[in-house]
């Protein structure tokens, strides 16, 4: 739908979300080298991090938020807003956390490192070290610590879910299916031994990814159930074992 076609303060949401992203994109364009130069830039420090999430997803958690509450009366009713776009916040940094860490040896190739330069140096390793999959051992600290960080993120996405209204049964399965799908993929990345390894794509099997729509349309009316599975995937996350 063109933005000029909304009511103003739709458009006005669109507007800051679409700015936001755009900004995103030209802050990579401006950070990394050409992919054709064969050198590696880096981010900075874990804020350049934070910021970088904030502004690829965290920013969409603001804006999903603002839309639901302005046009379904049941979740605004219901809603403490401010929080819950806390919470929307939280929830897309920790899906693209996950989607850094799962990306990580194929955005190194194209001269792009999204771990920061200072976490690395503190283990005695650069953004090229990155290069050999071998590096791996060395990393591991810093793996560990941002799967924790993008797990406790999620957990505030879990909050985020249950607070949709069951009744709301098609926007509750649109935050549990990312949420779902993010856990397990985060629960492989943790515990594997290939993730600087090129040809080694670390992802949810679709015959998994098939199970979890299943059981998120059957609990998706139940808080006990929905939340009792999903701290299953995140007890895999933090057990370094796939649910």
């Amino acid at each position: 739908m063109p933005t000029l076609s909304l009511g103003l303060a739709d458009r006005a949401c669109s507007q800051t979300v679409l700015f936001t992203l755009t900004q995103a994109m030209l802050d990579v364009l401006g950070r990394f080298p050409p992919e054709t130069e064969g050198r590696i830039g880096a981010l900075e420090t874990r804020a350049d991090l934070d910021r970088y999430t904030y502004m690829n997803a965290g920013c969409v958690g603001e804006f999903w938020t603002d839309m639901v509450a302005a046009h379904r009366r049941r979740c605004a009713a219901r809603w403490n807003v401010p929080l819950m776009r806390s919470r929307g916040v939280r929830f897309g940094h920790g899906l693209q956390l996950t989607n850094v860490l799962r990306d990580l040896p194929r955005d190194l190739r194209l001269g792009r490192c999204y771990l920061p330069r200072v976490d690395l140096a503190a283990l005695g390793l650069a953004p090229e070290d990155l290069l050999d999959p071998k590096a791996i051992a060395r990393l591991r600290p810093l793996v560990q610590a941002l799967a924790g960080q993008a797990l406790d993120h999620l957990r505030a996405g879990l909050l985020y879910t249950l607070a949709v209204p069951r009744s709301e049964a098609r926007l509750r399965l649109a935050c549990a299916w990312p949420l779902l799908i993010g856990l397990a993929t985060l629960a492989r990345l943790a515990r594997s031994d290939d993730l600087l390894n090129p040809e080694v794509v670390i992802k949810v099997p679709r015959p998994e990814v098939r199970r979890q729509l299943a059981c998120s349309a059957v609990l998706v009316w139940s808080n006990r159930g929905l939340g009792a599975y999903t701290r299953r995937l995140t007890a895999a996350v933090q057990g370094g074992t796939v649910a």
